[in-house]
């Protein structure tokens, strides 16, 4: 299988500004944030790493870790937009600032995949604060956002009011992928694109447990029972180190064995400002008609 790669290009109110010795400095809106980075291996461009906050990493390997301001910033976050979308940008306690930017060139390229499409109807698994959701609904999609934190729905719907999208054609589900995958597929529910950014681990609105290496398999054969030959996409990105692009696209050219178009799978990077660069930041797999 060929390996591709997917790199986030800066934008108005985003950009990788530099790397390097374990860390990364990144502009969101007019502000600048240093966060821990295990694959910025080399040394950075520069030493002048002014930034209005870092998060300092905990000691186990579980994560954890704080924030340490030097500047203050609006407690309530401040708006950001990617082309149509508008989003609340802001720190939380999980390192990142509230959406996940390298997810920038996916967001094109499923735009892409429905283009001509008659008002399709796409949903976004583990969708987070919704940035993906509002990217396909600008492009006439008809979503189901599926998260399992309400915390994060409320936070998606508010993007959604930032947006000029709060009538949008959109369903904002708070319940566990796994079991609402498996619901629908009872429904005989069709889809033409499915996102899914699952966690490494997560719990569900009822306690249930979700582990990526052990739940990823049976959850992808659901999605393929909600896909059918008129389907547009199917896209999976995974943050887990330990696990291979060429593993999680041999799982989806299984999977989608029986139906025709093709499955692709690589890394998803961010071109950095200061030299070109690409910071690799997780991996995907994908099918497509």
């Amino acid at each position: 299988m060929k390996l591709d790669t997917l790199i986030g290009e800066p934008w108005a109110d985003y950009g990788l500004v530099d790397s390097g010795n374990g860390k990364k400095l990144e502009r969101y809106g007019r502000f600048r944030f240093i966060r821990p980075e295990p694959q910025a291996l080399w040394a950075p461009a520069t030493d002048d790493w002014r930034a209005a906050g870092e998060f300092v990493p905990g000691s186990d390997e579980e994560g954890g870790g704080r924030w340490i301001h030097h500047e203050q910033t609006p407690r309530e976050g401040w708006p950001l937009r990617w082309n149509e979308v508008s989003f609340t940008a802001q720190t939380t306690p999980f390192r990142h600032l509230a959406f996940f930017p390298d997810m920038a060139p996916v967001w094109g390229w499923m735009r892409e995949r429905l283009e001509g499409a008659e008002s399709p109807e796409c949903m976004n698994l583990f969708g987070y604060t919704g940035v993906g959701t509002l990217a396909l609904s600008a492009a006439g999609a008809r979503m189901v956002h599926v998260d399992a934190s309400k915390k994060s729905v409320e936070a998606a719907r508010g993007n959604a009011v930032l947006s000029g999208m709060a009538d949008a054609p959109i369903r904002w589900i708070v319940d566990d992928a796994v079991k609402f995958v498996a619901r629908e597929v009872r429904r005989g529910r069709r889809y033409d694109g499915i996102l899914l950014d699952p966690p490494k681990y997560g719990r569900g609105p009822d306690g249930e447990i979700w582990r990526l290496e052990e739940d990823l398999p049976d959850l992808i054969a659901d999605c393929r029972q909600l896909i059918d030959e008129n389907s547009r996409f199917l896209f999976l990105t995974v943050y887990a180190v330990r696990m291979s692009a060429l593993a999680i696209g041999e799982m989806l050219r299984q999977a989608f064995a029986d139906l025709p178009g093709t499955v692709e799978a690589g890394e998803l990077g961010v071109r950095e400002e200061a030299r070109g660069l690409t910071l690799p930041t997780a991996i995907w797999a994908r099918w497509s008609r």
